[in-house]
């Protein structure tokens, strides 16, 4: 059960990106908002 449950989130997270550059994309999005909150405090 959890392996099915890795892969429907797995399917997920790349359908929603469409492809593996734009999941890395997101990622990086992701990485320079923290950067961004980080610099702010």
């Amino acid at each position: 059960m959890k392996k099915l449950l890795s892969l429907l989130a797995i399917a997920a997270l790349l359908a929603g990106c469409n492809t593996i550059a734009g999941m890395g994309k997101d990622i990086s999005n992701a990485g320079d908002s923290i950067e961004n909150a980080a610099k702010k405090k």
